[in-house]
């Protein structure tokens, strides 16, 4: 099922395939911050998987320009090196779709606003601490500040707003 490359051969002009070589990492990011941080994993040669929802990240319309498939060149570089796959996390059939992709994975990096991943019944504590004990989970809230309401996203914007 893995297209990763061999421990010799590396993705595009690099020369082995890794320091990552082997590790499997499932991305549940959007936007940039996260998207960045997979980038840059599967630079090293991790597997990265991107589950995107079913329409699409929405940041494959932040264009122009845009690449001949119609996806935005912002969209395409954060996302080079990555298999991506479309899931609706609030139905079941998602949920157990990515928890069987979670079963064969060694990181999980996610960027939802607080309360998002418990809300489709796939939080920490409530599932993936016991199911994943060794594992690597990155979260990385999209929301404010704690003093701030989590209501609002962590955009550039709201941020500038807050600080004056």
């Amino acid at each position: 099922m893995s297209d990763a490359p061999t421990a010799t051969e590396g993705k595009g002009l690099a020369r082995s395939a890794g320091a990552l070589a082997g590790l499997r990492v499932i991305d549940l990011t959007r936007v940039l911050g996260g998207p960045y941080c997979t980038m840059v994993l599967s630079d090293h040669g991790a597997e990265v998987v991107k589950l995107e929802p079913p329409q699409g990240d929405e940041v494959r319309d932040w264009g122009p320009p845009f690449d001949e498939a119609g996806d935005a060149s912002y969209f395409v570089g954060v996302n080079r090196n990555k298999r991506s796959v479309g899931l609706d996390l609030s139905k079941p059939a998602g949920k157990d779709v990515l928890l069987r992709l979670l079963e064969g994975a060694d990181v999980l990096v996610e960027n939802f606003k607080p309360g998002s991943m418990e809300k489709w019944g796939l939080g920490y504590e409530q599932v993936l601490k016991a199911r994943f004990p060794a594992w690597c989970i990155a979260a990385s809230p999209a929301s404010a500040p704690p003093a701030r309401s989590a209501a609002f996203p962590a955009m550039t914007p709201c941020y500038r707003r807050w600080s004056g």
